[in-house]
């Protein structure tokens, strides 16, 4: 086993002389995120919990170049350069998650360099598409092997999930990773043994509408970033514990109808779904909006639109959804809000008619 892992070690200089490897993937704005946590979605099946993401063309780009012998280097924009010894990288560190799916694919001689066109901690799901890009460049580069399997989108999400959820010693979702993999817009039915897999994909609109769906969404950075884990871990241990089952029932068909919605393009009836869905959110933890959110939120209600915070909120971004004329009234409203906030803006929302994207 030793020899074996040396032979493979040693090969990754080789594999990326000719050539650095680099992935992009696309972030994502959701419905119904925490019911893709195994926690939420095996228990609750009964109700046929779902997810609902729309991904975003605002990319996450890796690359893994050559570097020195027995090192690995971690850059990435908004953090400190970070390089460790290959065996010897901390999984608890900010880029923690990267030296991770390093070690994963035994990398030893590697740069890893990450650019994202979403803001840093923003709620987009960042680190996990990015986690989801690296796994996509090893998995190309072991290709110029010869003999190795063709890229498997569905393997590529799995495992950068499982990596993830290995090291962040809490339960984790998985509807960052699927975006990131898929594009387009999504429910994400999740599934529990003993049927087979984890996910149903069911597609909500075509990719010759996808940009029609644009004149429909609005969306904003409030310029602070979100804690996800700590709003995420105390919605787990409410459920464990017995509270907010009920709340979660709630949330569950808000998504579903929300879902249903969408595939019928009837964006007001997506408005109030998404806004139910908010409301039971802010009754178990009013944490999810800070002040500006709450103004957002409130601009948008008297548009006539939906509002929501991304991910599990505490901070990041929020978007809107609702008619083409709502959402026209709603941009300078969110606009003058967002303004008395330093490096809040609103985002160039273009919908990702795919996900990963490969060029080595």
């Amino acid at each position: 086993m030793i020899q074996r892992k040396s032979r493979t070690t040693r090969s990754w200089t080789k594999l990326l002389e000719s050539g650095p490897v680099t992935v992009a993937a696309p972030c994502r704005i959701d419905m119904g995120g925490t019911l893709d946590i195994r926690t939420f979605s095996g228990v609750l099946q009964h109700l046929e919990p779902c997810t609902v993401n729309i991904a975003l063309d605002l990319r996450t780009r890796v690359c893994i170049a050559p570097y020195r012998r027995g090192r690995v280097k971690v850059s990435s924009r908004g953090f400190q350069d970070a390089e460790f010894p290959a065996d010897q990288a901390p999984f608890r560190h900010p880029l923690g998650l990267m030296f991770a799916v390093a070690a994963f694919f035994q990398a030893d001689g590697v740069h890893i360099s990450i650019n994202s066109a979403s803001p840093p901690r923003s709620a987009l799901g960042g680190s996990s598409v990015a986690a989801v890009a690296l796994v996509g460049a090893f998995t190309q580069a072991r290709q110029r092997l010869g003999g190795m399997p063709a890229l498997n989108g569905r393997s590529v999400a799995l495992t950068a999930h499982a990596i993830e959820e290995s090291i962040a010693g809490v339960p984790c979702g998985f509807q960052d990773q699927l975006a990131a993999v898929f594009g387009g817009v999504n429910a994400w039915h999740w599934l529990a043994p003993p049927q087979a897999g984890v996910f149903r994909r069911e597609a909500l609109v075509p990719r010759r509408r996808m940009r029609r769906l644009e004149r429909h969404l609005l969306a904003a950075y409030a310029g602070v970033p979100h804690a996800s884990a700590d709003i995420n871990g105390r919605w787990v241990r409410q459920f464990v514990s017995g509270r907010r089952r009920q709340e979660w029932a709630g949330i569950i068909a808000c998504t579903r109808s929300f879902a249903e919605a969408l595939r019928r393009r009837d964006f007001a009836a997506a408005a109030d779904a998404m806004n139910r869905e908010v409301d039971l959110r802010r009754r178990m933890t009013p944490a999810v909006l800070d002040g500006i959110g709450r103004k957002l939120v409130a601009a948008a209600r008297r548009c006539g639109c939906g509002a929501r915070f991304t991910g599990a909120g505490g901070g990041g971004c929020l978007w809107a959804i609702g008619e083409a004329d709502a959402l026209s009234r709603l941009r300078p409203a969110w606009q003058d809000i967002l303004s008395a906030r330093r490096q809040a803006h609103l985002l160039e929302l273009r919908v990702a008619e795919h996900g990963l994207k490969i060029n080595s």
